[in-house]
C-alpha cells in the first residue's frame, strides 16, 4: 500500500480544514507514492524518533505535533528540527502531522482521553464545525457512571496518565460526574466547560491567573501537555489498522516529553 493511501485515510477521519488557522498539519516531508514499509506513530518528531523509524524499518512517521510548525528559512542542522528534516529526507522517510484537525475531529484526541478516563456519553463541546460530513469542535464532555469525589478524581488522573503532580484549584466539596476535556493547551475552553455545567475541566496547560475565581464552581485539573496527549498514537493505530489493513504499525518507544519533574 502506498503512503498516500495511509495519509488519505487519516485525513478522511480528521480533514485538514478542521485544523486551527495557526497550525501546519498534513504531509510535511516525503514522496507519498512510495510503498509503506511500516508506520511509526508518535506524539513528537525528534532526531531520536527518526532513528527509531530507521531501526524499525518504517518509512512513514505519523505524529501529532508538526515537526515543521514555523517557516523553515534554511536547513543547515542548526537545531533539532532542521536535523530531523535532513535525516528524514536523506533516508526517504515521509512525515505527516495530524494536529489540531485530530484534536477537533469527532472521535479524535479528546475522545481518546475521555476513553482512558472511563467517561460515557461523550459529546463535542465548543464552537461546532463540519467538514466533509465530519463534525468537529475543540473539546468534549463526558460523564462517569459512578461519580467520584474531587480527591478520588485527582488521584484517578494521576494514575491513568502517569502524572507526578496535578495542578488543581481548590478541591470541590461536591462529587464530579460531568467532565470537560481539552487535550494540550486548552484553557481557552474553560468558559465553555462552565457553560456545559461540567463539574471538572481537564487540560494539559493553563496559565497561573486562569486558576483564580472558580473556587467551588468547577474543578480545574491540569495534567501536562505531553501527558494529556500521550495516547494519540493509539488513535492513529486504530485508524490505520481499520482503514489500511496490512500496514504494519509501530507505536514509538522514544520518550519525547522535554519537561522533567524534579
Amino acid at each position: 500500500m502506498n503512503i498516500s493511501k495511509v495519509v488519505a485515510a487519516l485525513e478522511r477521519f480528521a480533514p485538514l480544514p478542521l485544523q486551527e488557522s495557526f497550525d501546519n498539519a498534513g504531509l510535511q516531508i516525503g514522496l507519498t507514492e512510495a510503498e509503506v514499509s511500516g508506520a511509526l506513530l508518535c506524539l513528537d518528531v525528534t532526531e531520536d524518533v527518526v532513528d527509531e523509524a530507521l531501526r524499525r524499518r518504517c518509512n512513514l512517521i505519523v505524529a501529532h505535533h508538526p515537526l515543521i510548525f514555523h517557516k523553515l528559512a534554511h536547513v543547515t542542522g542548526a537545531n533539532y528540527v532542521e536535523r530531523a528534516v535532513a535525516k528524514a529526507i536523506k533516508n526517504d522517510i515521509a512525515i505527516v502531522a495530524m494536529h489540531t484537525n485530530m484534536d477537533n475531529a469527532h472521535g479524535g484526541v479528546n475522545f481518546k482521553i475521555a476513553e482512558k478516563m472511563g467517561l460515557k456519553h461523550v459529546r463535542l463541546m465548543g464552537a461546532p464545525r463540519v467538514v466533509d460530513d465530519v463534525e468537529g469542535a475543540s473539546g468534549v464532555t463526558g460523564e462517569f457512571e459512578k461519580p467520584l469525589d474531587s480527591r478520588q478524581f485527582i488521584l484517578m488522573l494521576k494514575e491513568t496518565f502517569g502524572v507526578d503532580q496535578v495542578q488543581a484549584n481548590e478541591l470541590l466539596d461536591r462529587q464530579v460526574r460531568r467532565v470537560a476535556i481539552c487535550g494540550g493547551a486548552g484553557s481557552f475552553l474553560l468558559d465553555d466547560a462552565i457553560r456545559a455545567e461540567a463539574d471538572a475541566f481537564v487540560t494539559g496547560e493553563m496559565h497561573y491567573h486562569e486558576f483564580f475565581g472558580h473556587e467551588q464552581q468547577i474543578q480545574i485539573a491540569v495534567i501536562g501537555h505531553y501527558q494529556s496527549e500521550q495516547f494519540t498514537a493509539e488513535l492513529f493505530r486504530d485508524i490505520i489498522e481499520r482503514e489500511c489493513p496490512g500496514v504494519r504499525c509501530c507505536i514509538a518507544e522514544t520518550h519525547t516529553n522535554p519537561i522533567i519533574y524534579i
